[in-house]
């Protein structure tokens, strides 16, 4: 039986670091705004998904990857990025269960890759950020919705 607290973790195969994924999200993905996020995301087949790599598709890619993004010409110090880079990715990983269901449940979608970009000049608190991450996740439900229908 499986709890709560197993949904969750967060993998590393839910973590976007393929070079050819990243550049293709930015390259021909969508995006939109959401202050203090632009969110870059696109969605991949299980054919376009095996055009992306050269020799073989790696074996963990999870139906859902993210990545989070704080630009140094926004935020000048490192702990500084590092400590929202830690505050959007917890803020994501406590409420991406119902987009990730919904990735599972689409047999179209293989994979659905999402980049986060911190535009604020200023550090936020947990608090807004998961507000906004709510928000943010329910922007993407209803493109996805809107994008297989």
């Amino acid at each position: 039986m499986e709890t709560g607290k197993e949904n969750l973790k967060f993998p590393k195969e839910e973590r976007l670091h393929h070079r050819s994924l990243v550049e293709g999200l930015f390259r021909e993905g969508h995006s939109f705004y959401e202050f203090p996020f632009r969110v870059s995301w696109r969605i991949l087949s299980d054919p376009q998904l095996e055009k992306t790599f050269c020799h073989h598709v790696p074996e963990k890619i999870g139906p859902l990857q993210m990545m989070v993004t704080v630009p140094k010409k926004k935020r000048k110090k490192a702990v500084h990025r590092v400590l929202m880079r830690r505050r959007i990715r917890e803020a994501y990983r406590l409420n991406r269960i119902s987009l990730r269901q919904e990735i599972i449940g689409n047999p179209n979608i293989r994979t659905m890759g999402i980049a986060f970009v911190y535009i604020h000049d200023k550090n936020l608190d947990f608090g807004t950020l998961d507000s906004k991450m709510k928000t943010v996740i329910a922007k993407l439900m209803q493109k996805l919705l809107s994008n297989t229908q």
